[in-house]
């Protein structure tokens, strides 16, 4: 079990960090084969950089486009100090992104 007493969850062979993860990845996948969101993806990564220094990276759990819009989305049960931070830099740099916590 983790510090956050979240349980690791295995769907279609991939483990994913917690339960709520797992639950909406099977929920998404849904999204997907009804044509309502398409290009699912796992854990995307975004480097946050600020005058050109690579100040760390932001990993959320799915990537998704809901027609020609991108959505970011993260399953949180906890909102880390870090986490925060990172959301509000990555928001910062990429003004208009839609992210979305579920």
């Amino acid at each position: 079990m983790s510090k956050y007493k979240a349980v690791k969850t295995v769907v279609d062979g991939i483990t994913f960090a917690s339960k709520r993860e797992a639950k909406r990845y099977s929920e998404l996948k849904l999204l997907e084969r009804a044509g309502q969101i398409r290009n699912l993806e796992l854990q995307p990564k975004f480097p946050l950089v600020v005058n050109g220094q690579k100040i760390c990276g932001y990993i959320g759990d799915f990537s998704f486009f809901e027609g020609e819009k991108r959505v970011i989305e993260d399953s949180k049960g906890v909102r880390t100090r870090a986490y925060r931070i990172k959301r509000k830099l990555l928001l910062a740099l990429h003004p208009g992104l839609d992210h979305r916590e579920v």
